[in-house]
Order: C-alpha cells, then structure tokens, then sequence
C-alpha cells in the first residue's frame, strides 16, 4: 500500500507540470493587457510602466514561468492585480463555500440517486423503471443555469421561501446558511442524481443476475436483503468512481451555478479573475483545481480496498 501511494504521488508531479505550463501559456494568449485592467484606461505610460517591471510581465515567457513555479513550489501563489491580495488565502477562502456546496449537491444527489437506481434495476421494464429513466433524461439534459433559474423564479420570486443569491457562514448564522445553501444544492444535486441514478441501474441490473444472488434467493433470503445486503454490496464499486470524479468536478467551482447564484466559490473567482486578466488569480485557481482533481482521484482508488478486501493494490 505504501509503496502503491508513494508512486501515485509521484505521478502526480508530471501531471501538475504540464497543467501549470499550459494555464500560464495560455493565460498570456489571452487579449489584453492586466495592467491596465489593472490601473485603468487613464493611467499614463510611466505607471503602467513600472507596473509591469514589479510583476515581471516584460520579461520573457519562460523566466516569468519559473518565477512564478519557484514562489509557487514555496507556497507563495503571488499578489492579485486586483486589490493586491495574495492569492492563496483569496482560493482557500473560496474553496470552503464550494466544498460545502458540493458536498451538499453529493448528499442530496446519493439520497435521491440511489433508491431510484435500485428500484428501476429490480422492477425492470416497469413504469417505475421507465419514469425513473425519463427522469434522469430529464435531469442529464438539462442545463444547470436553466434549472437554477427556474427554481429561483418558483421558490424565490413566486413564493419567497428561498433566498435567490447570496452567501451566509454557517458559523455566522447556520439557519440562514442552509437557506442559501438550498436552491444552489438542488440545481447542482438533481444533475448528479440523473448520472449516478443510470450508473446504480446498470450495476444493479448486472450484480442481479450473478450467481451468488440466485444461491442467495435460494437459500430463502428475502428480496429486502439480497437486493440492499448482497446485490448493492457489490454494486459500490463503480458507484463510488463516478462520486470520486463528480466530487473532483465540484470542488474545482461549478462556473454556472456558482454565478447564478452569486455563490463566492472557486468558479466564480476564477471567471472573474478570467474577466480581470488576474494572471496570478486564474493561474493558481487551475493548479489548486487540478491537484484537488488527482488527490481525490487516489482517494477513490485507495477506498476501493476498504469497499472490497479482494482489491489488492501493487
């Protein structure tokens, strides 16, 4: 196990390279100029000038990147141009209300996802089995910022019991947190519950007609617990990959739902920063993004032998 870590960790130092390298190319291909973004349209020439000279914008391509890695690998992710903040406590102040976000879409995606999986896998060809697909058609194909709009148009402008936007601590006042909280958690948890819905069926329907379920049923088992004790047992496996890399997805910022809803995540500071020319902002967003990405990504593979004592990992 110790061996299988340290080499994942390894691995993942290639990976994070070329991330970085590509989002700082990238972010210098893009029009504009974050100095005068920066300052203004009035500043005159000698400011803007020695602007540039104390962010190092002139000079070249590859020594700005290994400034910027070097303070990087120090944990120094620099100043944004806006404010003059310093970047890393600015992302790790947006992470907690994404984090909290997604893991209230996640608990409200498995709570509706799973019974609904498991009840079109053991009524197959069903009404219930058809509803439950469309729904999840439904659900898959339907954008986000559609449905957040239409849950604020009905649960806050039609009938005020939601907040429509905002963002409240849950340390400052946890009531009125999960107000907030509620509205952006559905519009996040209904798409997650189409995906995870479809995957729960189609693992079930595939552990349903294993051998060990029929010797199950034929020692007398019930169909309570060979469907929830044996069959969905078996059935957590290919679940949890796809929650490990939808949890990845929502920790890196949901961009639309986190703006329609004026939620201060890691998406909307990052557009933000996009819109800003905020180099240092929108650079170490991607990175902290990326490498929560493969941290939970080998999380998920390291819980798969805690699921399943088979899995042996070299």
């Amino acid at each position: 196990m110790a061996r299988y870590v340290a080499s994942r960790l390894l691995s993942l130092l290639p990976i994070l390279f070329g991330v970085s390298v590509v989002t700082f190319l990238l972010m210098r291909l893009v029009p504009g100029d974050p100095v005068i973004a920066m300052l203004g349209l009035e500043a005159d020439q000698a400011a803007i000038s020695a602007m540039r000279l104390r962010l190092a914008l002139d000079d070249p391509l590859p020594l700005q990147y290994l400034h910027w890695i070097s303070r990087v690998l120090t944990g120094d992710f620099g100043r944004s141009v806006q404010g003059g903040r310093e970047v890393l406590p600015l992302l790790l102040g947006a992470l907690g209300p994404t984090a909290l976000l997604a893991t209230a879409a996640l608990i409200i995606s498995l709570l509706i996802a799973i019974p609904a999986g498991i009840v079109a896998a053991t009524r197959r060809n069903s009404a219930a089995d058809y509803g439950a697909s469309l729904i999840a058609l439904f659900g898959l194909s339907m954008p986000s910022f559609w449905l957040g709009i239409l849950l604020i148009l009905s649960l806050s402008i039609a009938y005020p019991i939601f907040p429509a936007s905002g963002y409240v601590s849950p340390l400052v006042d946890p009531l009125a947190h999960l107000r907030h909280l509620t509205l952006p958690a559905l519009t996040l948890g209904a798409a997650l519950a189409a995906a995870t819905m479809r995957m729960t069926r189609a693992t079930m329907l595939e552990i349903l007609r294993s051998d060990f379920v029929r010797t199950a049923r034929a020692k007398g088992l019930g169909p309570r617990a060979v469907v929830w004790g044996h069959a969905l047992a078996n059935a957590r496996i290919p679940i949890v990959t796809l929650l490990g890399i939808q949890l990845g997805q929502l920790l890196g910022g949901v961009v639309i739902t986190e703006t329609v809803f004026s939620w201060p995540g890691i998406g909307k500071l990052t557009v933000d920063a996009i819109f800003a020319r905020d180099y240092p902002v929108v650079q170490g967003a991607v990175l902290l993004t990326a490498t929560l990405f493969v941290t939970i990504n080998l999380l998920t593979d390291l819980l798969y032998t805690l699921l399943d004592p088979r899995i042996r990992l070299a």
